[in-house]
C-alpha cells in the first residue's frame, strides 16, 4: 500500500514541476557524480545568488522525489499524507497563480538504482551539468553490476543537457573528462592538472580553513574559504566558478561571493569540541573514496592526538569488505591514535588495522553510534582532533552532538536534526 500511495504522489508532484517548468522555463543546473555533490551545489548557489533569483535543492533533495519538491519549492512531507496534500495543492497553486519564480534552479541528481537518472531527465532539461568525479568503489553500487554502471547511469545527464548548454566536467578524473565526447554541448573543465580550463595550485590547509589559487583564460587570482577543510572542497569551489564563467560573470566577482561559501552540515565541517578540541563533523554520509579524501585531509594538520569514529559504509554490496579493509593505510597514514567503529561492517576496518600492526589496544568497536559518542566522550583531552564519519545509518551525528561543545547548537550545525530524525533509533 505505502508503494502505491509513493508512486501516486510521485507522479502527481512531477506532473506538477513539469507544468511549473513549461510556465515559468527557469534555467537549471544539476550537479551529478559520486562525491561532493552537495557542497559543490552549494558552492555553485552562493557564485549565482549574487547575480540571479536562484532555488537550490534543500539537504539532499536528488531523486524523483526530492527533485519535484524542490522544483515546486516544497519540504519533504516524510510519511505524513496531509502535508502530502498539502504539497501537491501547494504545486497546482504555484503554477496557476504564481507571478514571481527563481531565474535559475541548482539541483543534485543521485542514483540508487538502474534507470534512476532516466527519470530524472524526463523531468528537467538542465543548461549546465556539473560532474564531480566518480568513485572506484561509489555508494549504491550495490544495485549494479559493478562501478562503471554507477558511473555510466549518471553520465545520462548529458542526454538530456541541451545544445547550447555546457557540461563542466573534472579534469583530474579520467572517466569524467573523456565524457567529453559523449556531448556536443560547451565543455568547461576544472581541477588541478593542466588538461583543466579552470586550474587550481598552491593549494594550503590549515586548522583555519583551505587556500588554493585559480587560474583561468590568463587571469590568476587567491581563494581562501574559511571553516572547511578537505581538498575536495577546492573542486567545489572551482565548478562554482566554472558554472559563473560559462554564464559571464567576473571572476573576482565571484570570488566575493565564495568568501560566504559555508559548507553544509556533516561534511567536514569544523566544529568546537569540548575539552578545547576540535571536531571535523563528516557525518552526513560514507564512501570509500570520501573517507580516503577525509582521512587525507587530518593527515596534514596538527594536533595533540587524532582521533576517528567511522561507521559503517552502506549500500556497496559485494565490495563491502574490501572497501572497510582498505581504509586501514590510510588511517595509519594520517597518524591516527584511537580508533573507533560502528556497525558490523566497520569490524573489516577494524581487523585489517590489527593485521597492520595498529596497537589493538586503542582500536574500540560499538554496535551503535550512541554507545560510541559515550566512550569517545570520555576519550578526548584538550588539543585533540576528532574526525567523525558513516553512513547516513549509521547515525554518526549523535557522536558529534555527545561530544561537540556547544550541545544546544545542534540544530543549527548538525545534520539530520529534523524531528522525523531524531525520532529514528
Amino acid at each position: 500500500m505505502k508503494q502505491l500511495l509513493k508512486k501516486i504522489i510521485v507522479f502527481i508532484i512531477t506532473l506538477e514541476a513539469k507544468a511549473v517548468l513549461w510556465r515559468f522555463k527557469p534555467k537549471i543546473v544539476v550537479i551529478t557524480g559520486s562525491v561532493g555533490k552537495t557542497s559543490t551545489k552549494d558552492a555553485i548557489a552562493t557564485v549565482l545568488s549574487k547575480n540571479f533569483q536562484i532555488r537550490k535543492s534543500q539537504k539532499s533533495f536528488n531523486s524523483e522525489i526530492g527533485i519535484p519538491l524542490v522544483v515546486l519549492g516544497c519540504e519533504n512531507a516524510w510519511l505524513n499524507p496531509i502535508k502530502w496534500l498539502s504539497n501537491i495543492f501547494k504545486g497546482m497553486k504555484v503554477f496557476l497563480f504564481s507571478k514571481d519564480y527563481p531565474e535559475w534552479l541548482v539541483l543534485e541528481a543521485g542514483v540508487d538504482r538502474p534507470k534512476d537518472m532516466e527519470k530524472i531527465t524526463s523531468l528537467i532539461k538542465p543548461n549546465i551539468v556539473v560532474i564531480t568525479t566518480f568513485a572506484e568503489t561509489p555508494v549504491h553500487v550495490e544495485f549494479f553490476s559493478g562501478p562503471e554502471a554507477v558511473a555510466k547511469e549518471k553520465a545520462k545527464i548529458l542526454k538530456a543537457l541541451k545544445k547550447e548548454g555546457t557540461a563542466i566536467l573534472n579534469g583530474d578524473d579520467d572517466a569524467v573528462y573523456n565524457l567529453n565526447k559523449k556531448t556536443k554541448a560547451n565543455i568547461l573543465t576544472f581541477g588541478f592538472t593542466e588538461v583543466s580550463d579552470l586550474l587550481a595550485s598552491n593549494y594550503r590547509t590549515t586548522e583555519n580553513g583551505i587556500s588554493f589559487k585559480a587560474d583561468y583564460d590568463g587571469s590568476s587570482v587567491p581563494v581562501r574559504i574559511n571553516n572547511i577543510v578537505g581538498k575536495h572542497h577546492v573542486y567545489s569551489a572551482l565548478a562554482a566558478l566554472a558554472v559563473g564563467v560559462s554564464v559571464g560573470l567576473n571572476l573576482v566577482d565571484m570570488l566575493e561571493s565564495l568568501v560566504e561559501y559555508k559548507s553544509p552540515p556533516g561534511r567536514l565541517k569544523l566544529i568546537k569540541g569540548i575539552k578545547n578540541s576540535i571536531i571535523f563533523d563528516d557525518s552526513y554520509n560514507s564512501s570509500p573514496l570520501a573517507l580516503r579524501a577525509a582521512l587525507k585531509a587530518i593527515k596534514d594538520l596538527e594536533a595533540k592526538r587524532k582521533i576517528v569514529a567511522l561507521g559503517d559504509m552502506l549500500e556497496l554490496g559485494k565490495y563491502t569488505i574490501e572497501a572497510h579493509r582498505s581504509v586501514a593505510e590510510y588511517i595509519i597514514n594520517a597518524g591516527v591514535e584511537f580508533v573507533f567503529t560502528v556497525g558490523p561492517r566497520s569490524k573489516f576496518i577494524a581487523e585489517a588495522l590489527r593485521e597492520n600492526g595498529f596497537n589493538k589496544e586503542k582500536i574500540f568497536e560499538f554496535s551503535n553510534s550512541a554507545e560510541a559518542g559515550v566512550q569517545v566522550q570520555e576519550m578526548i583531552e584538550e588539543g585533540d582532533l576528532i574526525l567523525v564519519k558513516g553512513s547516513q545509518g549509521t547515525r554518526m551525528e549523535k557522536i558529534v552532538e555527545e561530544i561537540m561543545a556547544e550541545p544546544e547548537r545542534a540544530g543549527e550545525l548538525l545534520v539530520r536534526q529534523e524531528k522525523e530524525w531524531r525520532s529514528k533509533k
